[in-house]
């Protein structure tokens, strides 16, 4: 009788357990995104502050592109082979 009284009382623990963690679930997981979104704007909070006060004033040009290298076409690649396609 202690055996089914055991194994009655762990299945209930379980099925408790199991209805708790779909009650609380959601609202733990949104609390520990909200103390994730505290924490990354309390460390890089700054990073974007001073991004936006280095931007460039209206009316200021700015080229970004690469450098053009010239090719010299006097340099010798390699020799030209003619290949013949064979039936």
């Amino acid at each position: 009788m202690a055996l089914l009284k055991t194994i009655l009382i762990i299945g209930l623990i379980y099925y408790l357990f199991k209805i708790l963690a779909k009650l609380f679930a959601p609202r733990i997981i949104n609390y520990a995104a909200k103390k994730t979104e505290a924490h990354f704007k309390e460390r890089f909070g700054d990073f974007t502050q001073q991004q936006h006060r280095n931007e460039e004033k209206v009316g200021d040009v700015i080229i970004d592109k690469k450098p053009t290298r010239k090719k010299n076409t006097s340099e010798k690649v390699g020799d030209y082979i003619d290949f013949e396609e064979i039936d």
